[in-house]
This record gives structure tokens, sequence and C-alpha cells, in this order.
């Protein structure tokens, strides 16, 4: 069956690290492509980056250019997201999800929670 789990997600101070992961079973990673999504308190959920592992393309939403990093390790069928520099509005709970044929999003992952504070 499909199932994805992710897990990383802690109390963090501003400006540090943290790498999430998302372990996925039913499919495979590397022939897939892969999103992150937050939803911070109060509010929607907002896509952050995407990973098209076929040709390793990434894209991501602009507040988190040049700080998080979507990346995965096809050997252990695994999602990871990277995130250095982080902020107080980056407290969320974050998700990995499946992309599929039409673009949306059909297996989710149950979800971490990230919270940013000192």
């Amino acid at each position: 069956e499909v199932q994805l789990v992710e897990s990383g997600g802690d109390l963090v101070q501003p400006g540090g690290s943290l790498r999430l992961s998302c372990a996925v079973s039913g499919f495979t990673v590397s022939s897939s492509a892969m999103s992150w999504i937050r939803q911070a308190p109060g509010k929607g959920l907002e896509w952050i980056s995407t990973i098209y592992t076929y040709t390793t393309s990434r894209s991501y939403t602009d507040s988190v250019k040049g700080r998080f990093t979507i990346s995965t390790d096809n050997a252990k069928n695994t999602l990871y997201l990277q995130m250095n520099s982080l902020k107080p509005e980056d407290t969320a709970m974050y998700y990995c999800a499946h992309v599929d044929g039409g673009l949306g999003y059909d297996y989710w992952g149950q979800g971490t929670q990230v919270t940013v504070s000192p």
C-alpha cells in the first residue's frame, strides 16, 4: 500500500537548520514528482517546493529560495527537505505529497511540525 511518513520536525531557533524526511512505500520516488507543502497556524496550504525526479529539476516558492533544498535518496526511496536560515514565519506543519498525472496531489503524508522560535 501507499504510505508517506514525514519525520524530522522540531523546535529550532531562528537561523537554525533542520532536515525533513519523507519515507515512501508503495511507489518509486525516482520515477515520480514529489512536493513539500506547508500550513502555517491559521493559514491555508502553501506549496513550497517540487522535485521532478525523472529530470532532477527543482522548483521553489520565492520565500524559501536560497534557504531550502529539496532532494531524494533513491536507494532509500525517501524525499528530503533541507531547511537553513530558518525564520519564525517558517513555522508550520510540513507535508510531503506525490504529484499525480493531473498535476494535483494524490498521496499525502501525515505531516511533521516545524516550530521556529527563540
